[in-house]
């Protein structure tokens, strides 16, 4: 099996050759030792989120532009994954999805149960082909997380890197440190150099009745508001938050403004904007409450909520929650008409591709 997986590993390299010298990448093997989060970047770069090690990591993938058409549908998909990296489907679990929409190739970062092999990236091609992202011998940098939050080295400690996207030339990072305010986003440029310690982030919880500084932010998605890019920011709970990033300096303080409660006792996992009819959407997945189609017109007028929400929300900004979709884990758009998700079937995960609602 290990064999079969580095020559597939090795032909996934060899065909895709590396074309990122202008991006700082030096070639060498990155130590990635867990996986919270991923990132499209330029010029086939992929961004890896290590909370373990509390690195971000810039692959270069050496993908090319040209989009292959077509859904992508995968029943068992971990079943799948399994064969592909020697362990059984139940040691399978996705951490996250991105689909680069230059090329079309859907990137999963798997974790292998209680394998102590290290995690994967495995690339999903348009064809339907899966293999193993090559990181040995690859063009890759990296970045250290500076004062990260407790969780590191014990568990992954996860809340270390909980989402990050490419923005502006920055990859922005959220995750909890280990300053006063441990809600934190950071503003890191690429190529890469050094990361400043970020912003702390405070918001107020309409759900809980009181300001926050130590939640972390579970998913989030940029965002133009006249001209300005913000960060849409969704937490356990479930507070949507708008955070401009021209505010994410190092060691400010940063209040974000909740605009809507979407309703407690939720986690949020995965969110795209999108547009459809002339009119802009969020679409959230969340463990308890379905999907939410969210629409984006109110987010630059909308009332601030600065008082407890009485039975923890909905409250603010209005959504359609769509019962059609069940057990979705992670989503992201496929093309500027579909998404694609990532669904919890039974025991098993399937692939689906949907039109956006």
């Amino acid at each position: 099996m290990r064999s079969r997986l580095l020559a597939a590993a090795a032909v996934f390299a060899a065909a895709t050759a590396a074309p990122a010298a202008d991006h700082g990448l030096t070639k060498g093997t990155p130590e990635i030792k867990s996986i919270s989060a991923l990132a499209i970047g330029p010029d086939g770069i992929l961004f890896v989120g290590d909370p373990q090690s509390a690195t971000v990591f810039a692959i270069d993938t050496g993908e090319k532009a040209g989009t292959s058409p077509g859904p992508v549908n995968m029943d068992r998909v971990d079943a799948k994954l399994a064969g592909l990296l020697g362990v059984t489907p139940a040691d399978v679990a996705v951490a996250d999805m991105k689909v680069n929409p230059a090329s079309g190739t859907v990137y999963l970062a798997v974790s292998r149960g209680k394998s102590a092999a290290a995690p994967a990236v495995v690339a999903l091609t348009r064809s339907g082909e899966l293999k193993p992202l090559a990181t040995k011998d690859v063009m890759f940098s990296k970045v250290a997380i500076p004062n990260p939050g407790a969780g590191k080295g014990k568990d992954g400690g996860t809340t270390v890197i909980t989402s990050m996207a490419f923005v502006d030339g920055r990859v922005i990072v959220a995750g909890l440190s280990n300053e006063e305010f441990a809600s934190t986003l950071r503003a890191i440029p690429f190529p890469f150099k050094d990361a400043d310690k970020g912003a702390g982030i405070q918001i107020f919880h309409g759900a809980h009745g009181r300001l926050e500084t130590n939640a972390p932010i579970r998913t989030f998605t940029p965002y133009k508001l006249n001209g300005e890019t913000n960060i849409m920011a969704a937490y356990t709970c479930t507070p949507l938050v708008k955070i401009p990033v021209s505010d994410l300096k190092a060691g400010a303080k940063v209040k974000g403004t909740t605009i809507a409660e979407l309703g407690n006792r939720n986690n949020p996992l995965d969110m795209i904007v999108y547009n459809k009819g002339g009119k802009d959407y969020i679409l959230m997945a969340n463990s308890a409450r379905g999907v939410m189609k969210i629409p984006a017109e109110g987010f630059g007028s909308a009332q601030p909520i600065t008082a407890p929400v009485a039975g923890g929300g909905p409250a603010g900004i209005k959504y359609d929650t769509l019962k059609e979709l069940q057990g979705v884990m992670q989503l992201d758009k496929l093309d500027a008409t579909h998404a694609l998700l990532l669904i919890k079937a039974g025991d098993g995960l399937n692939l689906k591709t949907i039109e956006l609602p």
